[in-house]
């Protein structure tokens, strides 16, 4: 899975994506005007491969939202958490309501996920997940994702849990620094792993972190054969999708060439590889990988993230007061 430079399809970006180990793209900011423009390049993007495309965006929330103009602007998930700790029936709606909302606008132009819910602990040590995170326990994380999990599935949407085993009791933000977590492998077991061994069944696909567990091995837990086939596919019995956080953050890219850690991500157990951010990366890759090596119905667990007929849209009404409740928490 890779990105696009603007807000139109270049012909290097057509190229780019035309080329059979691109599975998927991934949106920003810089490619978003508005909805129109939007829904002509996604058009755009999926008339290059006959519609064997996925589209997807970061589109949490918060601090992290790539299109705001013309969509509703959804609270920081901490806000749920804050409801939760107040009134847990009142919390498990609105996040269930606003997850519908979300995937709603998202579909309305023709875009099969986002990469949510975070189910990181907040700890209030990490600085890059903070108000990303559903609440500072497990429980709430599990409560709390297993509603808006819900919602996402009321309307044939996949859901992505990020980022295992749990970034939340790291300081290191690893899209600039190595990052270690130092603790005992009970210890990680029993708290920030917690909510993916709890919502993997549900959940369609989960990223991993780019965290080196040092109580498991020296490798982050996204190049890991240990974290991903050894611990979430053999221990929690993991069956979904497994997507990579992007291979071009500084944590991952001074282990070696984008294609020699797209290899190492696939060997761990990786299903979509995700690059981004950088064109000399992907195009590296695209170069050097060569044939994709696919096993363990890996094509099959991509596939379940395209997006599902519709069946069950929201009506205007229930959108409006899904907006009205998302108003009074913004």
């Amino acid at each position: 899975m890779v990105d696009i430079e603007g807000q139109t399809l270049s012909s290097e970006d057509r190229e780019i994506v035309s080329h059979p180990l691109v599975g998927g793209i991934i949106l920003f900011s810089r490619n978003y005007q508005d909805r129109s423009q939007l829904k002509s390049l996604v058009a755009q993007l999926r008339e290059c491969r006959n519609g064997d495309l996925l589209i997807a965006v970061d589109h949490e929330g918060g601090r992290v939202q790539r299109f705001k103009k013309e969509f509703t602007a959804i609270p920081a998930m901490q806000k749920f958490g804050q409801l939760y700790s107040l009134d847990r029936d009142a919390a498990l709606k609105a996040i269930r309501d606003t997850a519908v909302l979300m995937v709603s606008e998202l579909a309305e132009c023709d875009i099969d996920f986002t990469f949510a819910p975070v189910v990181d602990i907040d700890h209030g040590l990490s600085g890059v997940i903070g108000d990303r995170a559903l609440h500072n326990t497990a429980a709430g994380v599990v409560d709390l994702a297993l509603a808006f999990i819900e919602g996402f599935d009321s309307i044939g949407c996949a859901s992505v849990l990020k980022h295992f085993p749990g970034h939340g009791s790291v300081v290191e933000d690893t899209h600039l620094n190595f990052a270690h977590d130092t603790r005992g492998h009970d210890v990680i077991t029993s708290t920030d792993q917690l909510p993916f061994e709890k919502l993997c069944g549900a959940a369609t696909a989960i990223m991993s972190s780019h965290v080196v567990y040092d109580a498991i091995d020296n490798l982050p837990a996204s190049l890991s054969q240990a974290w991903l086939t050894g611990v979430l596919r053999n221990t929690l019995g993991f069956s979904g999708a497994i997507i990579s956080d992007d291979l071009s953050m500084a944590a991952v890219a001074e282990l070696g060439s984008a294609s020699d850690t797209t290899r190492m991500a696939l060997a761990a157990g990786t299903d979509v590889v995700l690059i981004c951010n950088d064109r000399y990366a992907v195009e590296n890759t695209l170069d050097e990988v060569g044939v994709l090596p696919v096993e363990h119905g890996g094509v099959q667990r991509r596939l379940s993230l395209a997006r599902k007929v519709r069946s069950n849209m929201p009506n205007a009404d229930q959108l409006a007061a899904t907006r009205l409740l998302i108003d009074s928490m913004v």
